[in-house]
């Protein structure tokens, strides 16, 4: 199995905890500052995180409010 970048388990990580019922439909993520602290990682690799989460359709961003669970993001229930 080839190596992973951070960013993609940074996504895998907040996927699993979006569809573990940690952050619901319409919650607010963490913001970009929060998560570099907490996975110890440079801004860019969130971003990249965070791109990956909206490509997939599970979050939303709104300028200047925050990053979003979809209201039909997948969830654990």
């Amino acid at each position: 199995m080839p190596p992973r970048y951070r960013y993609e388990e940074i996504a895998d990580d907040l996927q699993r905890r979006i569809v573990g019922g940690e952050f619901p439909p319409g919650s607010r993520l963490p913001s970009r500052r929060e998560l570099t602290v907490h996975y110890e990682v440079t801004e860019p690799v969130v971003d990249r995180a965070m791109q990956i989460l909206r490509v997939k359709e599970i979050t939303k961003t709104l300028a200047g409010v925050g990053v979003f669970v979809r209201d039909d993001a997948p969830s654990g229930s």
